[in-house]
């Protein structure tokens, strides 16, 4: 008999991009081993880049719905991670969370940027979301 998923529950303000992105990595990296949720404090939709940054990084997050963190307040999970300090200050207490965690990445939705230098952004919180999310699974999943 095999374990059940570890259950993740990732938070943004938005659930626009940092979250989504999180989202996609875990369950990415996770396989079989994780069940992923994402929600925000104030859901505003997926950003257009975040979809295109993944999907460069063959990870499909374009299904994903931007939801809201009172969705998810009575549901089990083994870690609630917020990944932004606004929701952290601003988040609900989860009663059925084992644990929770916080690591704040940098907002990359900069609209006074051009497409191209707003694209780096978003790839380099990508990338350092992807480092993170390899680290966290492996010390979750050992």
């Amino acid at each position: 008999m095999s374990d059940p998923p570890f259950r993740i529950l990732v938070i943004c303000t938005g659930n626009r991009a940092r979250s989504q992105m999180a989202h996609g990595w875990l369950r990415h990296l996770g396989g079989g081993r994780v069940e992923l949720a994402s929600a925000g404090t104030e859901p505003k939709g997926v950003h257009p880049l975040a979809i295109r940054v993944m999907t460069e990084a063959g990870i499909d997050i374009s299904e994903h719905t931007s939801d809201h963190v009172d969705r998810y307040l009575e549901d089990e999970f083994d870690l609630v991670l917020t990944v932004c300090d606004a929701a952290r200050e601003s988040c609900p207490v989860f009663p059925g969370a084992r644990r929770t965690l916080h690591h704040s990445f940098e907002d990359p939705d900069y609209p006074e940027l051009s497409e191209s230098e707003l694209t780096a952004v978003f790839r380099r919180i990508r990338d350092e979301i992807a480092d993170f999310s390899r680290g966290l699974l492996e010390r979750e999943l050992r």
